[in-house]
């Protein structure tokens, strides 16, 4: 049977946070105070969210939120007045009276924004205290992701195990893919970014592979993420058999998600198994063997903002039956 060791070491990146280095201190926006208009702060808080590397999206979503907000209490009203009681009416017009449906994933991305927009404000010192932190923070009522049960990833691993030993055509790949998502819980897209230069075999005992961005914006996610030993003979086997020049899967990305749903069905899975259903089982067995939440998140590569919901959600599916 084939063993995967979900728990290898991880490199020094992902040491508890009293480890590293402490984070600079966060400096007084100069521009801003607490009689500054809700609009003027929600323009100084574009760069801010630019700065910290925020996704293109989420960027877009907390600024068209923020307008929002505007439009109801008032863009020019001054921010010391944004009391708590002033963003709950927000809130309850956003699910009661507004015209436009609000559902439950908008709402809870909504009340994120306000926390954290507050919480920078606060943070900042431009408001003496944060209005958004007593509203209760919901979890979304969107469905848990479908991650695969011990016994079925055991099946996962020995059928790509039996192709990766297969003796009239052996194939390295299933093997190599479903234990590189398994050990490392990375992105779809971070894996088809993985190159031949990315993987780090210097350290027979400490195999890694780093996940890299081109984009600056983006840098913050870059990260090293260590691998089993058990896995580098099946590395070499891929890299004989597919012979890549540049990149380490050198195909699409929905050939990846073939090989997985070929390899699941040849396992006798009754379940659908995909890149990110095995990204959600990697990171609920790392939760379950007491990988410290502050760790996980670094090693999936998200930021604070949505690693609230990410966690809430990986406590779900790890939590015993009841």
């Amino acid at each position: 049977m084939a063993d995967l060791e979900a728990d290898a070491v991880q490199p020094s990146l992902f040491a508890p946070p009293e480890e590293r280095a402490p984070a600079p201190p966060i400096t007084q926006t100069p521009t801003l105070t607490g009689q500054s208009s809700l609009a003027a702060a929600i323009t100084a808080f574009y760069p801010y969210m630019v700065r910290q590397g925020f996704a293109d999206n989420t960027v877009k979503s907390f600024q068209s939120d923020l307008r929002l907000l505007g439009r109801h209490t008032g863009a020019s009203r001054p921010l010391h007045q944004l009391s708590t009681q002033a963003l709950q009416q927000f809130l309850y017009w956003l699910e009661h009276e507004r015209k436009a449906p609000c559902s439950s994933k908008s709402y809870a991305r909504r009340l994120t924004t306000l926390k954290v927009f507050f919480a920078w404000l606060r943070a900042t010192e431009v408001i003496a205290s944060d209005p958004a932190a007593p509203i209760i923070h919901l979890p979304t009522s969107a469905a848990l992701p479908v991650i695969l049960y011990d016994n079925e990833v055991k099946q996962m691993l020995q059928t790509s195990q039996d192709m990766l030993w297969n003796r009239s055509k052996p194939d390295a790949r299933p093997y190599l893919l479903i234990n590189l998502v398994l050990q490392t819980a990375m992105k779809k897209g971070e894996a088809m970014r993985v190159k031949l230069e990315h993987l780090d075999s210097s350290d027979p005992l400490g195999p890694a592979v780093y996940v890299r961005y081109d984009n600056p914006r983006y840098h913050d996610k870059e990260r090293k993420l260590g691998l089993s030993p058990k896995l580098a003979p099946a590395i070499q086997q891929y890299l004989r058999e597919y012979q890549p020049k540049v990149f380490l899967f050198e195909c699409t990305s929905r050939n990846l998600e073939y090989v997985l749903g070929d390899t699941g069905k040849a396992a006798g899975m009754t379940k659908s198994v995909s890149f990110e259903g095995l990204r959600w089982t990697a990171a609920v067995r790392d939760y379950r063997t007491g990988m410290p939440a502050e760790r996980l998140r670094l090693k999936m590569g998200l930021s604070e903002i949505s690693w609230r919901e990410t966690l809430e959600r990986i406590r779900l599916l790890a939590a015993p039956g009841l």
